[in-house]
Formats: C-alpha cells, structure tokens, sequence
C-alpha cells in the first residue's frame, strides 16, 4: 500500500469546533455555527468534510473534537463514527490555547509520545492529496521537536489574514519544504498586503499546529504557566470518575488567550517553529464575501443563491442572496449586495462591507438581543 494511503500510527487530529462565526450572522447563529452548516453545496456540513480530510491521516480512532456543550450533541450527529472518549467538551469558550491545550494534556496521558495537529472545524480546503502530504511533512517537523505550522501560499493580497515570514530552510528528513518561521505579522493594510504577495516569503497564518504533545505543552507551561498547570490538573481527571467535578472548578480560571500568543510567537522568537508551506487550495469562509467567491467559483458577477432560488427574482443584479425563509426577493440594478433572509433576522449588505457584520453582531450583544444571536 502507497504510504500516503496509511495512517500515522503516532498523530492525533484535533478539530477545535468553537466560536459563532460572527461574521456569518444571522446564518451563523450560538446554538448553530458555521461548522454545522454545509456552506459549499457538498450535502455536507463543514465539521464533516473537515473529519473526512483528517481520516486518510489519523483514521476514525485517532481524531478528537473539542467543543462546547451547548454543541456536543449536533458534532455527534454529523460525525456517526467519532469515538465519544475523543470528544472533548469544554465548560465555556476560554479561546484557543486552552482548547487546544486541554486536547494535548489529555492525549499526552493517554499516549505520552503523541503528535497532535489541530485543524478548525470550519475552513475549507480543495487539493486533498497536496494537504495530506503537506501534513506528513508537519508531523515529522514535529516529531524532530518543533512546533510546526502550515502557511497558505497568498493567491492575493488579501488584508483579512495574519501571515508568516518564512526565514531559512530547515534539514528534516520528510519534511523538504520545511522553513524556520522568522515572525508572525497581524493582518496587515492593503499596501502592506500587496508588497507581502510580492515578496513570496510571506504566508497566510491558516492556525494549523502540528507538535509533539509534549513540546506543545512544554512550550506553554514556559509562557503561561497557571493556564498549563490548570489543564493538567483537568486532564489527570479527565479519565477518571472525578472529571466533572474537577473541571468545573478550574475551567472558569483559565485565562482566555490564543495558541498564536501562547504557543506559537514564542516558539518562533525561540528559532522552535516551523512552517511547512501549502500548495492547496484553502479558505477560512471568515465573511459573507468570501462565501460568495467560495460558491461562485471564484466570481462576484450575477446573482448567487444558496438555498431555494425559485423565490429570488433579478433584473441587472450583482449579488449573494442566503434564502432560508419562502419569501420573494427581488433583486433589482445593485450590484455586490448580499442578502441573508431567515425567518427572525434579515441582513442587507455589500460585499465590501462584509466584515463589519461582526460590529452588528457585538451591538446586538450589548442591547441583550440574544434571542437573534
């Protein structure tokens, strides 16, 4: 059998399955995300064909979620196969490194020489076989002690991602494209966008870590030291009879942070992070606008429906018309709008202006609108 058919007997796929995708509302909703929505017209939701990209790596027994309770049901239903001891639930969201970080301290004890990688739940990515042997290239990064990243090759100057200065090659057996990661930039503005796809040696920041569960956790008891010292503490119970208990007492005091900060910008200012760099096709389906190129296969020109179009009427439209209701929507000389219709929340917006919706989601927050969000 051709080895990028088998499993790695040493990795453990992590999904993180949090958040609300804020930018998705009001189709993105607390009690339904955007992980549990199939976005790309599949029949599947995103949360499915992430595990199906994850299954030639790890197989069925070898892939955890790490999710909110208010969730754990609905991941369950999309994902028959998953063994429920790999089914992580977290108390209330505490960000990323604690998600993560409680994956690592319970999968270290239950296998102390374990590589985990941990891939978001809703991020889509086309070019299966390229993804697969750029995450075989990761875990043997990792199993050589460093914290690996993948970062995405820029296909634009886009502004609505972080991304990572590659610095020199590194020598690893399996892992040839394997480079020393010099820094992690912050979104940056268009001009610095466009001199960074120029440049070629800047990557989009797509949050995939690959590590040894031991390095990982090593790395952030040096960062955040009370934050690793209360995911121990949970995870020596976790397989225990006093799990519950425990967890409820010291979930609520982990500090809230990213992996980003309490992981990975140390590791690199430590010469300890690598980054494997992505040949494949991915998208992090972050607003309404990066929907609408996703499903119009690359193009913003006609109208878009997701959902039934036998109601959406046009007449010299450019638009992303979300259907979920039987109303009648006629679309009539706009140009980039996108409409979202559900049955209590209706948004009407351009594609321009796609990353504000999150402003209106955290307004709503502040006026108590919860029975819409």
């Amino acid at each position: 059998m051709d080895a990028m058919s088998e499993p790695l007997d040493d990795f453990v796929a992590v999904i993180p399955a949090g958040g609300i995708g804020s930018r998705l509302w009001p189709l993105s909703r607390a009690e339904s995300p955007k992980f549990l929505h199939d976005l790309t017209g599949s029949g599947l939701t995103l949360l499915r064909t992430t595990w199906d990209r994850l299954l030639p790596l790890a197989g069925a027994a070898n892939i955890s979620i790490v999710t909110g309770r208010a969730h754990g049901d609905k991941v369950e239903d999309s994902l028959p196969d998953i063994d429920l001891d790999n089914v992580f639930i977290e108390q209330d969201p505490r960000d990323s490194a604690a998600a993560i970080g409680l994956a690592a301290a319970i999968l270290h004890r239950r296998n102390p020489e374990v590589v985990i990688g941990s891939f978001a739940a809703d991020h889509v990515i086309k070019r299966q076989r390229v993804f697969e042997f750029t995450v075989r290239q990761a875990v043997a990064a990792a199993r050589e002690g460093y914290i690996a990243t993948i970062g995405i090759q820029p296909s634009e100057p886009a502004i609505g991602f972080g991304y990572i200065k590659t610095g020199d090659e590194l020598v690893i057996d399996d892992a040839p494209m394997a480079a020393r990661v010099e820094r992690f930039v912050e979104k940056p503005d268009l001009a610095t966008a466009r001199a960074y796809f120029a440049d070629r040696s800047y990557l989009w920041n797509a949050g995939m870590f690959i590590s040894r569960a031991d390095v990982l956790l090593d790395e952030l008891a040096q960062n955040e030291p009370e934050l690793h010292a209360g995911l121990v503490e949970i995870a020596a119970a976790w397989d225990t009879p006093e799990r519950d208990a425990v967890a409820t007492r010291v979930w609520p005091t982990l500090k809230k942070i990213a992996i980003d900060y309490a992981v990975a910008e140390p590791a690199a200012e430590k010469g300890r992070l690598a980054v494997i760099p992505g040949q494949f096709d991915w998208d992090d389906v972050g607003d309404f606008a990066s929907l609408w190129k996703l499903v119009g296969d690359g193009r913003r020109d006609g109208v878009t429906v997701l959902g039934p179009n036998d109601n959406v009427l046009e007449d010299d439209a450019s638009a992303l018309v979300v259907s979920q209701t039987d109303r009648v929507i006629a679309m009539i000389g706009v140009q980039n709008v996108i409409v979202v219709d559900t049955p209590d929340a209706l948004l009407v917006t351009t594609s321009e202006h796609a990353q504000r919706v999150k402003q209106t989601v955290s307004a709503l927050q502040t006026q108590g609108r919860n029975s819409v969000l």
